[in-house]
This record gives structure tokens, sequence and C-alpha cells, in this order.
């Protein structure tokens, strides 16, 4: 199973982190996911994961809210172009206040939802001119409150006010330092440095609080330290870098250097809900507990999501990585409608 030139060696001295738990279930309303692409953390310990549902089917279009121990609360937001509604979400943040908001990549528009998670406002225009959206993605506060949007196709990053008042930007469509092609995640770091992956580029860079370039990590290939099709990037208090490597189903980890520390390739587990579900359908049961849930297998292709797509502990697109107060990372995997957890080693 082993796909050529896909090496993730990690000493014990490097494992930064360990697997912990699952959470998830494919369902299309409650307790559950469907395509999920990103999840936000907030300060009282729940959890919110936004799902997209597939192009067409708008059944799964929700945001979930739920603890690190499964317990589940509701759910909130449905398809539509009013406010509390959305299209093709591809992003959820919250902010000091208890809002939640979420990017929708087909409307232009982030939709906001308030502290009891009803429709407060939306905002956000369809263009290429300052303070206009093409495919927002990625969403993060920055240390003043503003927040920070990923603007997809049109390959920058703008800054706004929590209303929608546009107050800068940066980057242009390209390769050079600065430059992106098609960025899809950001965060920003205790510093006020901001991270963007940046998808087309198979790189993670990084930028001032005020958008000059600082650094750049990674390269294109499938090797330890290299990346295909970043989508999200996080980092710890001690500059870690853990990287959703969608493109080639891991997650990495890279040290405040860039240097490759530990490589992630999924360990998933049965969840809470899931068993939930088990022991009310007892014939799937049996049939799964007399399955081989990690068969070997001689793939015709040399390719990571064939892989993924047969094995189900592993990762099959990693769209997000989160990590809590804890040091605890939150991998969201949206074809397998569920986030795996590690912890600290």
């Amino acid at each position: 199973m082993a796909i050529r030139g896909v090496s993730m060696a990690t000493s014990q001295l490097q494992k930064r982190i360990e697997y912990s738990h699952s959470i998830g279930l494919s369902t299309m309303a409650g307790r559950g996911f469907y395509y999920p692409v990103d999840t936000a953390i907030d300060g009282d310990g729940k959890l919110y994961t936004v799902s997209r549902s597939l192009d067409g089917d708008v059944r799964g279009l929700r945001v979930t809210v739920y603890d690190l121990d499964s317990e589940y609360f509701g759910t909130f937001g449905e398809h539509g172009t009013g406010d509390g509604q959305f299209i093709w979400p591809t992003a959820i943040v919250r902010d000091s206040d208890g809002n939640t908001y979420v990017a929708d990549e087909y409307t232009n528009r982030i939709v906001i939802f308030d502290s009891e998670w009803k429709p407060r406002s939306t905002w956000g225009d369809a263009g290429t001119a300052p303070g206009e959206l093409d495919g927002p993605s990625g969403l993060a506060f920055d240390v003043q409150g503003d927040l920070l949007v990923v603007d997809h196709q049109n390959h920058r990053v703008q800054r706004f006010t929590k209303d929608g008042v546009y107050v800068s930007g940066f980057g242009t469509k390209g390769a050079g330092d600065g430059e992106f092609e098609l960025p899809w995640g950001i965060t920003v770091d205790d510093n006020g440095d901001i991270l963007v992956a940046d998808w087309g580029n198979d790189r993670i860079q990084r930028f001032s609080s005020d958008g000059a370039f600082l650094a750049k990590y990674g390269k294109p290939g499938r090797c330890d330290g290299e990346l295909h099709r970043p989508a999200a990037v996080t980092v710890d208090g001690e500059g870690y870098l853990y990287i959703a490597d969608w493109g080639n189903e891991r997650v990495q980890i890279f040290g405040p250097d860039g240097a490759f520390v530990q490589g992630l390739k999924g360990e998933a587990t049965d969840s809470k809900w899931a068993e939930d579900f088990l022991r009310i359908n007892v014939e799937e049961a049996e049939a799964r507990s007399k399955a081989d849930m990690e068969k070997d297998i001689d793939f015709f292709v040399d390719d990571p999501h064939e892989v993924s797509s047969h094995i189900e502990k592993y990762f099959w697109a990693p769209t997000s990585v989160k990590l809590d107060d804890q040091g605890r990372l939150y991998v969201t995997e949206s074809n397998r409608h569920r986030l795996q957890i590690y912890k600290r080693a």
C-alpha cells in the first residue's frame, strides 16, 4: 500500500502529537456532518463544524455544535441566499463576542450568526476591486480584531472590520514571494504574523501583521517536508506549523525553521456517535465486525487518494487543522465526515 515517494518517518524524539479519538457520523441532518470543511473552537469548549454537503444536494448544509467528549448541542444555518443561509461554505470562525462567521464562496459573502446562533447579518460583494470577493475561503481574526478573508480566485488576502468595511489587502497572482496561486486556509500566530496555505504553489507563506512577506515553507512533492495542494495551516505557541497537506492525504508538522518534524496519515477509530448508530443497527454492526478494515490491496494507480479512499482509518480529504489552548489538534476530514483529534505526545 505504500505510495512511491511518500515517507512518513518520525522518530520518537520528534513526535509532538499522538492520536486521541475521532468525532463524526455521516448524516444529512442533526448530530453528525455531511462533507464538513472547517471547524471553529470556542473558548467555552464547544466545537462548530460547517458542512458543505455535495454540490446540488442541499440537505446536509449546516453548522453542527458539539464538544470534545462528543456531547451534541444542536445545529444552525441552512441552504439559501438569505440571512443565516449559505450555498458553498468554505470556512468558519468565532469572535470574542460569540458571533459565528461563515464564508460562502458561491454567493461571495460572509454570513454572520449571533451568540444564540440566530441570523445576524451578511456582507460581501462579488468582484475584483478592493473590498470585493471572488471565492472567499479561509477566515481568521487578526490581533486588532479585524477579519482576514482569503480571496481565493482573486489570489489575495483582504482585511475587513467585523461589519464588512474594507481595511486593506495584500497579494497578487503569481509564484514569487508574497504572490499566490488560489490560496485557501489562513491563521494568525501569537505574534500577529499571518500564515497562508498557498494551495496552487504547494507552500505556506508567512507575512507580518501588515502583509509584508517574511518567509515560505515547503515545496512541491510527496516526500517528508514537501506539499501538494495544502488546504490549511495552524501554528502553536512554540512556532511549530501544522499543515493539512490535502493533495497528499496527510498532515505534516514543520518546526519553526520549516524543517519536517512529524507526519500523520490518520489513525481513526469509531466515534461515540458511530458506536451509538451501530448499537441500534445490529446487522450493519455484525457485518462491520467481520470486515477486513485494513485489507492489503495492490493498487494500479500511484496516488495517495486511492489509498485513503480504501483504508478507513486514514485521512481522506483533510481540509482544516485547528489547535486548542491545550495543544490538541483537530483535523477536519471532508470525505469521511469526521474529525480526528490528536493530543500532545
